[in-house]
C-alpha cells in the first residue's frame, strides 16, 4: 500500500488540481485557502490532501463563473467555524441558482442552432424551407 504523503509540493499540487504553480499563488495571496499555507524552513510552500480537495471545489466554482470575492467570502465562512451554515448554504444556493439560469440560456441557444443546422441539412439534401432560405 503507497503511503500517503502528508503534504504536498506546489508542484505536486498543480499537478493534481490542474492550476499552474501561479494560479496557487494567487489563489493564496487573495485569501482563497481555508487553512494558511504552511511552510517549510526555506520558504517552500507545504500543502495538505483537504487544501487539494478545497481547490478542486474552487476550480469548480471558477469554471462555473463563481466570482473571486464570493469564492473568498465563502473561504472565510468556512475559516470562522460553526455557526454561519445558513449564510454558506445562501451562498451556493444563490450560485446554483445563476448557474441553472445560465444552464436554461444555453439550452435555448443549442436549440435554436440545432434548429438552423437541420434546415441546412435539409437544403443540403434537397428540402426546401420556404420560410428559412431567406434567413440563411
Amino acid at each position: 500500500m503507497p503511503e500517503v504523503a502528508t503534504s504536498l509540493s506546489i508542484g505536486e499540487v498543480a499537478e493534481r488540481t490542474g492550476l499552474s504553480v501561479h494560479a496557487l499563488r494567487f489563489y493564496e495571496r487573495e485569501g482563497l485557502f481555508v487553512n494558511p499555507v504552511r511552510r517549510k524552513a526555506g520558504g517552500n510552500r507545504m500543502y495538505a490532501v483537504e487544501d487539494v480537495e478545497w481547490l478542486r471545489l474552487c476550480v469548480v466554482l471558477r469554471a462555473s463563473g463563481m466570482p473571486l470575492p464570493a469564492i473568498r467570502r465563502y473561504a472565510e465562512l468556512i475559516r470562522d467555524g460553526v455557526g454561519n451554515e445558513k449564510e454558506r448554504l445562501a451562498l451556493l444556493r444563490e450560485h446554483q441558482d445563476r448557474v441553472l439560469a445560465q444552464i436554461g440560456e444555453l439550452n435555448r441557444s443549442l436549440d435554436l442552432i440545432g434548429h438552423k443546422v437541420a434546415v441546412y441539412e435539409d437544403v443540403l439534401s434537397g428540402v426546401e424551407h420556404v420560410c428559412e432560405i431567406s434567413a440563411r
